[in-house]
């Protein structure tokens, strides 16, 4: 009778997800080593080759490179402001809900949406405000250059994360047992005293959480990569999500560009393992 039941309740969703993860992860990896273009019939082997090409190919290392500097970037400014806005709105604020809701409210905007509307403010708000007060920051060529696209990509994706992070390090912070900060006090403990050895280490749950959120969703920003820069200029502003994305679905190469998404997946999983496993270990309990 229960398995009956698990069977009931559980086996549609079980079946979904084989349908839509499983079995299309285990046909990238086929496609991999073929020559496909998604859309011949015949498929033909090749093996290696496409992880021969892909090593070869200067854009895809660029990318790579692109990817990795945007990475560091967005995972350091979005939790180091995402922490501090929670710090903040954690205090008795008369208004700290509608701060709240004001600052998370950037997340529930659709990627390219968001991507489209700050691609004006970049190119026709920030001209304005340039030419009215003569600051040269709103002067610069924002999506035009590497330095200012690769920064210009970098602002949005801040913008937009961190509210969410916020919440969950919200969240974290109000589940500290106020009796060790009194006690802290007490003891004639400061405000980073406090902050350094008995808050930071009792919300490392959330650390590991907001870290592993905002790594994988950096490393597989494709949205406002596509609505910003498009890559450009020159590809020097491309991800490798976006390549990968070129090189199945534009250059019709669905076998070379399945091996790149393989060597993405195996690079973000072991990162992202890596970084699960350092912080879990960081943990302390209340």
């Amino acid at each position: 009778m229960n398995l009956l039941m698990q069977s009931v309740f559980l086996g549609p969703s079980l079946l979904f997800f084989v349908v839509i993860v499983i079995v299309p992860f285990f046909l990238g990896m086929y496609y991999s080593f073929t020559d496909w273009n998604g859309v011949a019939v015949t498929v033909n082997w090749v093996g290696v080759r496409n992880f021969v090409v892909m090593f070869a190919d200067a854009k895809f290392w660029t990318s790579f490179w692109f990817t990795i500097r945007f990475t560091l970037a967005v995972v350091i400014l979005t939790n180091v402001i995402a922490f501090g806005l929670a710090l903040l709105l954690v205090q008795p604020l008369k208004m700290r809900n509608l701060l709240r809701t004001l600052f998370f409210i950037p997340n529930v905007i659709g990627g390219l949406l968001l991507g489209f509307i700050w691609q004006f403010i970049f190119i026709r708000g920030f001209a304005a405000v340039g030419k009215a007060t003569g600051i040269g920051f709103f002067n610069l060529e924002w999506l035009g250059t590497e330095a200012t696209g690769f920064w210009g990509i970098v602002i949005v994706f801040v913008w937009q994360a961190a509210g969410y992070m916020m919440i969950i390090y919200i969240a974290g912070l109000m589940n500290v047992d106020r009796s060790l900060i009194e006690a802290s006090e007490i003891d004639g403990a400061g405000y980073l005293q406090k902050l350094r050895f008995i808050t930071f280490p009792l919300v490392m749950p959330a650390v590991t959480v907001c870290l592993f959120l905002s790594m994988s969703n950096a490393f597989k920003m494709f949205d406002l990569n596509l609505a910003l820069t498009r890559g450009g200029p020159f590809g020097s502003t491309e991800s490798l999500a976006l390549n990968i994305y070129t090189e199945a679905f534009t250059n019709s190469n669905y076998g070379l560009g399945t091996a790149k998404a393989l060597l993405f997946f195996v690079i973000v999983a072991l990162v992202s393992s890596l970084q699960v496993w350092f912080t879990k270990r960081r943990e302390v309990q209340s």
